[in-house]
């Protein structure tokens, strides 16, 4: 029988055992799992299993550089069987749905479905590390779930917009949710030939655009998941793409702030808000609170003055709207008829590959230009782009002639597909289903107050109480998108594996800031991570340990 090698298992063992007894059961495959693997390939209907490949076990690597803290990390593996396959689509014009499934020698009953990011277009693999996960853990591969992942039936091509595809009807609706219910269905059956059953327990693991695609899960399939962890999610997805486009249009010209400037800012909050948790950590803990305190206006240049060391009254103007909520002239999906503005802190936050506080996704390193440029803010690339492709759909659209009232029919049809605002959560309550939500309160790729809006939503539509039951929100002061900035690692793979099956609902929690370099992953800080509305206070003690914090409103 195919086997993983020693240290591989010990991992798997150590795994299983942290998951406890009352784990689900561990099921190996047959004793040729090379022959049983190939057996896989084929498939009826539009389902199609086109490779499956016994892979060795592998080690853990760690690249120079990559997109993201995390994205740098390739974790250990065990001996799987790599199954490529797609969905063939009912418009002959519209592309397949591409997945990767990995199914573990040694399965623990269980699997993971890996969310995507930004407008997708690439193949979630399910190989690496899921969405705030430690650097030093085994993977969940590793640890015996059956992983899997998608592309979201596009693919996105060098030299292309990235929102090209939604130009056709089917490929944006599997953009918006039926390519994750259609993977999820051809990965149970695959499960069920090459185990011979079902899994046990299933869980969906998201960040940002797979966010929204977990919260689209909850919403639109209730029974399809256990286990649902969603981290800044891209909740009102139009109310985003509107808002990262004004945002982009006032700094056109006049108003758009440079890398210096970008620090001012930074350094002006800091002290109006560091020490008010008590500590000085260089670390604002009640971002809320600080919005509200922190005035841009003391930054305004003399009349007549200008430089690195003050803004003018465009650049304060830009900030302000940034801040500002995004108002619509009608409601969209779920009565809603605006986003909200982002907050303050970690605008200077370094760039994780290319992504990082103000620079990385407002601003850019030059103001916005048509069509975007590499050079410009990640949300004027996303959101113009969305404009003209998805809302418009006009390539060739002036993004500054663009007005939302005469483009109201295709607004509503694109909130109704993609926006997972719907706070009616009951029967993924009632079937036992258990979420938790993530938010960065440093995150300039979206707003964190849409999240916390959308739980409270729940809260307001099921009882607070109830909601307690089955759903948790938590928040991360400093942190920015893909977790820079500020601790924010945490195994919410093991928090939602104790409250779907031992019943262990989760307090607060612990985030660590680890050195992305192996092979120690040494821990830097850590933070309590409270559940909303709480914040980290500090009592005494070294700043750099959770234990020097408390959580409290």
């Amino acid at each position: 029988m195919a086997r993983m090698d020693a240290r591989l298992c010990a991992l798997l063992a150590g795994a299983m055992t942290v998951l406890g007894a009352n784990a689900a059961s561990a099921v190996t495959l047959p004793e040729d799992a090379d022959t049983v693997c190939k057996g896989l390939v084929g498939g009826g209907g539009a389902v199609k299993f086109d490779s499956a490949t016994l892979q060795a076990p592998a080690q853990l690597t760690v690249a120079e550089r990559g997109p993201t803290p995390s994205g740098r990390v390739t974790p250990a593996n065990p001996a799987f069987c790599k199954v490529l396959g797609h969905v063939e689509p009912t418009d002959p014009k519209a592309p397949p749905i591409k997945f990767q499934v990995n199914l573990p020698v040694e399965w623990n009953g269980r699997s993971v479905q890996y969310g995507g990011g930004g407008f997708n277009g690439v193949l979630i693999t399910g190989l690496a590390l899921p969405p705030a996960y430690p650097f030093d853990k085994p993977s969940p591969l590793a640890r015996g779930f059956v992983t899997y992942g998608t592309d979201s039936g596009h693919e996105s091509k060098p030299g292309e917009p990235p929102q090209l595809f939604a130009l056709n009807d089917e490929a944006f609706e599997n953009f918006a949710h039926r390519a994750y219910k259609k993977v999820r269905d051809a990965a149970v059956a695959l499960m069920e030939r090459a185990y011979g059953k079902k899994p046990e327990k299933m869980y969906f693991m998201g960040s940002s655009e797979g966010g929204r695609e977990g919260l689209t899960m909850a919403q639109r399939y209730p029974d399809d998941f256990d286990g649902i962890f969603s981290r800044v999610p891209v909740i009102n997805w139009v109310g985003l793409q509107h808002a990262g486009t004004r945002s982009g249009l006032v700094t056109m010209g006049e108003g758009w702030i440079n890398p210096a400037q970008v620090k001012l800012v930074a350094d002006a909050v800091r002290r109006t808000c560091d020490k008010a948790d008590g500590s000085d950590d260089a670390l604002v803990q009640d971002p809320v609170a600080c919005k509200a305190a922190f005035k841009v206006e003391t930054l305004r240049c003399a009349s007549g003055k200008s430089g690195n060391q003050c803004l003018t009254d465009a650049q304060i103007k830009a900030v302000d709207t940034l801040h500002a909520t995004y108002r619509f002239p009608f409601p969209l999906a779920n009565g809603l008829d605006d986003y909200p503005g982002w907050g303050v802190s970690g605008e200077d936050t370094p760039a994780a590959g290319p992504t990082g506080g103000w620079v990385a996704w407002w601003l850019g390193t030059a103001p916005p230009a048509q069509p975007p440029a590499p050079n410009n803010g990640i949300a004027w690339i996303y959101g113009a782009g969305g404009i003209q492709y998805v809302f418009a759909r006009d390539p060739k659209l002036d993004v500054t002639t663009y007005k939302v009232e005469e483009h109201k029919a295709r607004l509503l049809e694109v909130s109704s597909l993609m926006d997972s605002t719907n706070p009616d959560l009951s029967r993924f309550r009632a079937r036992g289903g258990r979420l938790i939500m993530l938010e960065h309160m440093a995150d300039y790729a979206q707003s964190p107050y849409a999240g916390i809006r959308y739980f409270e939503s729940v809260e307001r539509k099921l009882g607070k109480a109830e909601t307690a039951e089955f759903a948790r929100l938590y928040t991360a002061p400093g942190v920015d998108h893909v977790g820079s900035g500020a601790p924010a690692n945490v195994d919410m793979l093991s928090v939602l594996v104790d409250w779907v099956e031992k019943g262990k609902a989760p307090g607060d929690l612990e985030v660590t800031e680890q050195k992305d370099e192996a092979p120690s992953f040494a821990t830097l800080r850590a933070l309590p991570l409270c559940r909303w509305p709480a914040w980290p206070h500090y009592k005494s003690g070294p700043m750099t340990e959770a234990s020097s914090f408390t959580c409290a409103p």
